[in-house]
């Protein structure tokens, strides 16, 4: 059983935020998972469309891609329309062709600073990879190897100022922890007593009380 199926239907159930969209940030360090997960709620939620901020930060703006996901994609959501994004090129520097992103009930915004405080009033919600900065980083700087190490030691840095002066795990609906087998949801710092649409069975794993 999907362990992400019930926490879906929650989602489809909350109202649209932009437009006619429910979006959905998946927040967290660099390195703790929120690429795959994103990519396994999208699964659960019949394969809804995906925003990699990667895709809209570059190599001089690690954070400044505000303005570009605003007139480029919430912009166009919010009227019900289908978004146009250039994504960045990693390898050559450089915005690429352009990709499509529909306006469907559901789309997931992924990446470090998703819920920064330009972005909050247009989501439907904000879940939060709860895994310290270390072991993310960690994990990232094992995955992309030594030859990307200069650029670990920027980017730490500068997640460091973006968090110090926006954090976003305050503003979380939930917290999202990894197990062997699944994950876990717990009750955000910003949900309230009472019914918690975000919090419900998982796989193998009790409701947070």
């Amino acid at each position: 059983m999907n362990d992400l199926a019930e926490h879906a239907r929650a989602l489809r159930a909350l109202p649209p935020s932009c437009g006619p969209v429910r979006l959905i940030a998946v927040d967290g360090h660099a390195g703790s998972g929120k690429s795959t997960f994103a990519a396994r709620l999208s699964a659960a939620l019949d394969d809804a469309p995906v925003l990699h901020l990667d895709d809209l930060a570059t190599h001089d703006e690690l954070f400044a891609w505000t303005d570009r996901l605003r007139e480029q994609v919430l912009l166009p959501l919010s009227r019900g329309e289908r978004a146009l994004y250039a994504p960045y090129d990693w390898t050559g520097r450089r915005f690429g062709p352009a990709r499509t992103l529909e306006p469907a009930p559901v789309v997931l915004l992924e990446g470090v600073g998703s819920g920064r405080r330009e972005v909050r009033p247009l989501l439907a919600g904000l879940l939060w990879m709860e895994l310290a900065s270390g072991p993310s980083w960690e994990r990232g700087r094992h995955r992309d190897g030594p030859e990307l190490r200069e650029f670990w030691d920027g980017w730490t840095a500068a997640e460091e100022r973006h968090f110090a002066d926006d954090p976003s795990r305050p503003f979380a609906d939930a917290l999202i922890r990894q197990l062997p087998v699944g994950y876990e949801w717990l009750k955000g710092p910003r949900a309230t007593t009472g019914v918690n649409l975000f919090i419900t069975h998982g796989e193998g794993v009790a409701p947070s009380p």
